[in-house]
């Protein structure tokens, strides 16, 4: 699958009786097989589904499943998995487990070379399936969060999107502008995080010529977002008094630049987003409060990487063409993917993915393979771990984690300082150079006591 458009289409087995509307079906979610991505749903028919060759598994077949491979058990909050006597055994969160012993499975189950991740409930991607549509690739809760924004959008609302890092946060503000009322205007994203500390006046509501020594006519963003969607990703990074005349324009449809007499009109729909609870802000006097009411709600919360395990396969599949058509996967690539928490989700995905293209390249492969993935890779700095399977509870309704980070190795530990050096210290640039959010790293720099002081522990930038 390689064209916008084009689906993984859903498929399953019949669970062997009637479910009503809402009722969670639990089961495994049959990611990848061969080489391919796949969105198969295999509801349990009663406490037990037995996996092998043959019909169960539907027209997709592994040649290098046994015929009766393996049982899957779920007690109601667990799911275990038992080895039947399999001829290439049963590996559970990357690890081959003994014939006829269960044990329990947390993220992964592979079987030959197909993956198998279990699900509190399968019936999501029985209905929906995962699809790419504009190159972003939306599995079934992207699908259900789209259709909220989706609705928001063409009610001509303000939207607030919360979520971490990476996760995929200005897909989503493309996908409200694009619904809008005025999606045939421009898309304009800001990153806030980024602007330099004193700038973020001139660079949101423009200059005149002599407001300033050297100052000329500019635009502003919210000028350039006239008749179009402003996003202002972490919005929460502005300065107090920036917030407060960006309610004022927002509120009187009107911009004022810097130096100007008159101020200008503008029309247009914002949409915000941040990795912080904003209410929180608020209460600690970061966030203005009247501003929090203006853009602050309806919010939707994009749920991480790792609690959309659905998407991964067909994410890397993307990312690895892209660096060469004739790549293929291995299954140990995505299952070694799958075991990974990917702090830094979607983006950090994509960028491994193609560095581990780029090895296979190298090495004269025809498919990405475990091995040509770097060690570091999802990992939040410390060694590669298996990442937590999410609850019933995360699934349903996700939720801001807070970092499990293992203490940080020494080599890693080193290309942090070394790149605050290579940075003077600024906060902000390093955090770019790395891949990272400024807010990660410094949660990194606190809790592995790596001091920014040389160069100022500046955050300009």
């Amino acid at each position: 699958m390689g064209e916008d458009g084009s689906t993984l289409r859903p498929s399953g087995i019949a669970s062997g009786g009637n479910t009503s509307e809402g009722e969670r079906v639990p089961g495994l979610l049959r990611l990848f097989t061969g080489e391919a991505p796949l969105a198969q749903a295999l509801p349990l028919s009663g406490e037990a589904l037995e996996l092998g060759r043959g019909a169960l598994l539907g027209e997709v077949q592994d040649p290098r499943m046994s015929r009766r491979h393996a049982r899957v058990h779920f007690d109601g909050r667990h799911f275990h998995a038992t080895d039947l006597g399999s001829q290439n055994g049963t590996f559970v969160d990357g690890e081959q487990i003994p014939a006829n012993t269960p044990r329990e499975v947390r993220r992964v189950l592979r079987m030959g070379d197909s993956l198998f991740v279990p699900s509190p409930d399968v019936a999501p991607l029985q209905k929906r399936g995962v699809t790419l549509v504009d190159g972003f690739v939306r599995g079934p809760v992207l699908q259900q969060l789209l259709a909220e924004v989706t609705r928001a959008a063409k009610l001509g609302f303000s939207l607030h999107i919360h979520g971490e890092s990476g996760a995929g946060k200005e897909g989503v503000a493309r996908t409200f502008h694009q619904h809008g009322p005025q999606s045939e205007g421009p898309f304009v994203a800001v990153n806030c995080a980024t602007i330099p500390q004193g700038l973020a006046e001139r660079l949101l509501f423009g200059a005149r010529r002599g407001a300033y020594s050297g100052a000329d006519d500019a635009e502003g963003y919210l000028q350039t977002a006239h008749g179009g969607t402003l996003f202002l990703d972490e919005v929460v990074e502005l300065e107090l008094a920036v917030q407060a005349k960006l309610l004022r324009a927002l509120e009187t449809r009107e911009v004022l630049p810097l130096g100007a007499l008159k101020a200008k009109k503008v029309e247009i729909l914002v949409c915000s987003a941040s990795n912080k609870d904003l209410r929180a802000l608020v209460s600690s006097g970061k966030l203005r409060e009247d501003l929090y009411f203006r853009i602050g709600r309806p919010q939707v919360t994009l749920p991480p990487l790792r609690q959309r395990p659905e998407e991964l396969p067909l994410l890397l599949q993307r990312a690895v063409q892209q660096i060469s058509p004739q790549l293929g996967l291995h299954v140990t690539l995505v299952e070694a993917c799958l075991l990974r928490p990917w702090p830094g989700n979607v983006r950090e995905l994509l960028v491994e993915a193609r560095t581990a293209a780029q090895a296979a390249l190298m090495h004269g492969a025809t498919r990405v393979e475990a091995r040509h993935l770097s060690q570091s890779a999802g990992t939040a700095f410390g060694p590669a771990a298996v990442a937590p399977a999410p609850s019933s509870e995360e699934r349903r309704a996700p939720r801001e984690e807070t970092s499990r980070a293992k203490p940080v190795a020494p080599e890693e530990k080193a290309r942090i300082e070394e790149a605050l050096r290579q940075n003077g210290g600024n906060v902000a640039a390093t955090a770019r150079a790395l891949g990272m959010h400024r807010t990660q790293l410094r949660r990194l720099l606190e809790r592995h006591a790596i001091s920014a002081s040389a160069g100022g522990d500046s955050d300009e930038g």
